[in-house]
């Protein structure tokens, strides 16, 4: 997967990089693909640059004033379609200047440049640091931020050596100044409103980027901090983490997966007409039916959150959920125009995912009520499919056959308000088609659901 791909950059997008070292490598790799996609991007710094790695820039302005440079980057950016711009105070022999934080957002407003890039702080080459009181210098208009770490410091003492400003981190998370750099370690400081997630505009995404997982036991590490980080809490006033990219950017792939939160949607809204009973409480394996696919979603660990989508006879679909998942962590929806058709459940569920404070997912995969032979282990598979792919849909498939449950990335929810009827999301599944991530599962309980008694005794 490409970097540009992976931290879903947005036409006008300023991206600021924080946190270790490899930043810089960042920087131009993602203006490379950026450009290589079509995109005309300003890569600048708020801190400094070394004069050098200028060089890596195939057009470059220097700042002697506002408006001599807002009038000669779009001939620039024409001619090169990559141009950085530094300040012209040399800060040390080898380094230069950044420029103006405020000024970020008037160079994106030109029509002419469609992303910004921002290095908004240093770390010495160091692949993990924590943030000192006058850094990160994150522009105030910065729409995505970026804090990278070095793999490589795990299992390194926390000294000057591995780790820029080592008693920060202590201080942070607790640990002693020559403790083992732990996966723990990192993800708090990641998601500290004094770390990772200081000077976040709160509009901004934030999105670590796990570097120099260029091998499985990093990225086995990496897998385990983004877990960590998409499970801290929300801290008011400060955004929460929206999703984590682990790779390796001097690689030929440089994004390997990103991680980011999925919700279940059970949808248990119809009348079962053709079932001629209320088969949402009809037993399954001890429990109703509704509360043994809500309980597999439930044990799934790659699962956040689980909502049920109930309609008819909601009150008696209600009571048997609570009544055998007690205690359970789940969301039930209650909508009172089911009998417009199963798109008016998927609208429902989809809304209720979207509508927290919290992070917002990255997918939501719903599952149908009378499908009882999903499991755990499926989700998980759709939901590392879509890890590695950011696929707009990642459905099961067996012996050529499209089946359910169907993941939906969130790049298509805009699509779902045009729903309606009795098919569910068919519709954006058939517009995607050409680029659905396919899972091909080796049994049929993909293809199964009980529709009739006969389906129910079988």
């Amino acid at each position: 997967m490409l970097l540009h791909e992976a931290l879903r950059i947005r036409p006008k997008d300023i991206v600021a990089l924080t946190g270790g070292g490899g930043k810089t490598t960042l920087m131009f790799r993602l203006a490379d693909e950026l450009v290589a996609a079509g995109r005309s991007v300003v890569t600048t710094m708020t801190t400094h640059i070394f004069v050098g790695q200028m060089a890596r820039a195939p057009g470059r302005l220097v700042l002697s004033g506002e408006g001599a440079l807002l009038a000669q980057l779009p001939a620039a950016l024409a001619e090169h379609h990559h141009v950085l711009i530094a300040g012209a105070t040399i800060v040390e022999q080898d380094k230069v200047a950044g420029i103006p934080p405020d000024l970020i957002a008037r160079v994106a407003a030109l029509h002419a440049v469609d992303v910004v890039i921002v290095e908004a702080d240093g770390s010495r080459r160091l692949p993990f640091k924590a943030p000192a009181a006058h850094e990160p210098v994150v522009p105030p208009a910065a729409t995505l931020v970026v804090p990278v770490v070095g793999l490589s410091v795990i299992g390194r003492p926390l000294t000057p050596v591995h780790v820029h400003r080592p008693e920060i981190v202590a201080a942070l998370t607790g640990a002693a100044v020559g403790d083992a750099v732990t996966p723990e370690m990192v993800a708090a400081v990641l998601s500290h409103p004094e770390g990772g997630a200081k000077g976040v505009p709160p509009s901004a995404r934030l999105v670590p980027f796990l570097n120099q997982a260029d091998d499985e036991p990093r990225r086995e590490v990496a897998r385990e901090i983004a877990r960590r980080l998409l499970s801290h809490p929300h801290a008011d006033g400060h955004p929460s983490i929206d999703s984590v990219v682990v790779g390796a950017a001097r690689t030929d792939v440089p994004a390997h997966e990103v991680w980011g939160r999925v919700t279940a949607v059970v949808l248990a809204a119809g009348g079962a007409r053709r079932f001629g009973a209320l088969k949402q409480v009809q037993p399954w394996r001890g429990r109703p039916l509704v509360a043994h696919v809500t309980a597999q979603a439930l044990a799934c660990p790659d699962i956040d959150r689980v909502i049920v989508v109930v309609g008819a006879e909601a009150d008696r679909v209600q009571a048997a959920l609570l009544e055998s998942l007690p205690g359970a962590a789940l969301d039930i929806v209650m909508i009172r125009d089911w009998a417009l058709g199963q798109s008016r459940s998927v609208r429902a569920g989809l809304e209720a995912a979207t509508a927290t404070s919290g992070g917002q997912p990255s997918a939501v995969v719903f599952l149908l009520a009378d499908q009882p032979g999903i499991t755990p282990e499926l989700l998980s598979t759709l939901v590392t499919r879509h890890r590695t792919t950011l696929a707009p849909v990642v459905a099961p498939r067996h012996a050529g056959r499209r089946g359910n449950p169907v993941l939906f990335d969130r790049a298509t929810w805009s699509e779902f308000a045009r729903l309606s009827g009795d098919i569910g999301a068919r519709p954006i599944i058939e517009a995607h088609r050409d680029s659905i991530a396919w899972v091909d599962w080796p049994t049929p309980e993909v293809l199964q659901d009980i529709d009739t008694p006969e389906d129910y005794r079988g």
